[in-house]
Parts: structure tokens; sequence; C-alpha cells
């Protein structure tokens, strides 16, 4: 999420142009998107992070169901 913020920033930066950033080539700004495209749609997926966090996630749901149901059958609160 970071680099999309980072995109953005640099986007509007380049399209106000703002100090710096007029000059600077879009090639930076293009060549961003596509690393940022690459990390979020093959990276993730090869190394399993974008299901890290779901399983996590179901995880935490998980526990506390269970939790929930130990209570209920032994009659605590």
């Amino acid at each position: 999420m970071f680099a999309i913020i980072v995109l953005f920033l640099l986007l509007v930066l380049k399209v106000a142009e703002i100090s710096i950033f007029a000059n600077m080539s879009w090639w930076w700004i293009v060549g961003g998107a596509i690393a940022t495209f690459f990390w979020f749609e093959v990276f993730e997926r090869v190394f399993g992070l974008d299901k890290r966090k779901d399983h996590a996630h179901f995880e935490k749901i998980r526990k506390e169901r269970v939790k929930r149901a130990f209570e209920k059958k032994t009659g605590k609160r």
C-alpha cells in the first residue's frame, strides 16, 4: 500500500509541476507503477503473502468460535 501512496504523490507532484518533480522523467512514475503491479499481482501470489493475512484472520475467528462453544458447554461466562 505504501508504494501506491508514493506513486500517487509522485504523480500529483509531477502533474502540478512542483519543484524538482517538474523536470522528473515520466519513466520514474511508469516504472514504479509497473514494479508495484508486478509486486501485487505476481510476487505476493508466488510467496503466499496474499493468503497469510486471510489465514491469520480466519484462525482468529476460529479460536474465538471454539472458545465461545466451550464456554457454552461448560456453562461458564
